[in-house]
């Protein structure tokens, strides 16, 4: 087994230390190649974080047929095919993190996006951090939704009803996206209760947005 299955676990436990996940909600993956095969490791069904083992971290093709495991007699998670149909979307991303993070969660039960209240926003690719529809759970139709929306240009967004996506270029990028969407979340819920947000207009973020493009270590 790689390390790539140990950091899978390190980051699952992570996004539960860092309060944007509890107990076994949410999940991990990272784009890998097994056996020859193009496909992703991703975290199992129902299995506590902290009994992992890295022979429980499951592999799964992406192809479209049923996924066979490699490595593992363990089930994926049962939202193994959203993960698949972002990795089929977006070459470039490496890795995802689905948190139930407890603010953007109750954004996305009332299916809202949070506007550009504040410059980080920009950091999920775009003037806002979208909120797909509502679709259920471990669903083809889930996938497809979440695929889609990411694919504006989008590297995060909420799950109506359900939680978030973020996506990244490795897991620990991944996993920062996730904790910045919770801290904006929950920085946009008591914007909300000072009375109606005022919003960075398109222009201000288009100066944020490109400046994002050169920001840190190159």
């Amino acid at each position: 087994m790689s390390s790539l299955e140990q950091e899978i676990i390190r980051t699952a436990l992570a996004m539960n230390a860092l309060g944007i996940n509890v107990n076994k909600s949410g999940n991990v993956s990272a784009r890998a190649v097994c056996a020859g095969c193009e496909g992703f490791l991703i975290t199992p069904t129902g299995i506590p974080y902290e009994q992992l083992t890295p022979w429980d971290i499951v592999f799964v093709t992406l192809s479209d047929s049923p996924p066979p495991t490699i490595h593992s007699a363990r089930k994926p998670s049962s939202e193994w095919p959203m993960h698949a149909a972002i990795y089929r979307s977006l070459p470039n991303v490496r890795a995802i993190v689905h948190t139930h993070s407890a603010c953007a969660t109750a954004l996305a039960c009332q299916e809202q996006d949070i506007p550009p209240f504040h410059y980080m926003v920009a950091a999920a690719g775009g003037e806002k951090i979208p909120c797909a529809s509502y679709q259920p759970f471990g669903s083809n139709a889930l996938a497809q939704e979440a695929a889609r929306t990411l694919s504006q240009g989008y590297k995060a967004c909420l799950l109506s009803h359900h939680g978030v996506i973020a996506t990244g270029s490795d897991l620990p990028a991944a996993l920062r996206l996730a904790h910045e969407v919770e801290n904006l979340a929950k920085c946009y819920l008591l914007v909300l209760q000072q009375g109606r947000p005022k919003l960075l207009s398109k222009d201000q973020m288009a100066i944020v947005l490109e400046q994002f493009k050169t920001y840190g270590q190159q």
